[in-house]
């Protein structure tokens, strides 16, 4: 994660500024390591046939490896993953993960809302993977210093 040389300010920001674009790779490789380390060893994840047979066209990422992925473009922002107060997201479509490469999580934020009396800032995240938008209602809620205080 890269922190920014200079911190993000409230006065600094308008609604409708782009903050960040990522593009994230998918593939079974990470599928592999999320399982382990959540406990989700739902075949759909790992084992095509079955994804198939449960009506899915293949393995597919676990949706809190997306979610978790997406505000990845929050974090690296602002520098700082202690300063996200909130979020949350939908889950709007599954993300294919291909055999034997990574397919691509593209993730826009965008400042959606600014609170001054709260010293926080709402973020919008677009997630999109083959075209299609994964994640719907994606926010981030984050705190930052107003333009008077110290970093």
């Amino acid at each position: 994660m890269s922190t920014p040389t200079t911190p993000v300010r409230l006065a600094d920001l308008a609604v409708g500024d782009n903050v960040s674009e990522r593009v994230f790779p998918i593939s079974r490789d990470a599928l592999v390591r999320y399982a382990a380390a959540s406990g989700d060893f739902n075949p759909i994840h790992y084992n095509d046939e079955f994804a198939r047979s449960v009506g899915l066209d293949g393995v597919i990422a676990h949706g809190m490896l997306t979610m978790g992925t997406a505000v990845n473009a929050v974090t690296d922002w602002i520098g700082d993953p202690g300063a996200i107060r909130e979020y949350g997201a939908r889950f709007t479509r599954p993300v294919p993960v291909p055999a034997l490469e990574a397919t691509e999580l593209t993730v826009t934020a965008t400042v959606g809302a600014i609170d001054a009396e709260a010293g926080t800032v709402r973020i919008d995240l677009t997630a999109v993977s083959g075209g299609a938008s994964v994640l719907g209602r994606a926010r981030a809620t984050v705190a930052l210093p107003s333009a008077g205080s110290a970093a």
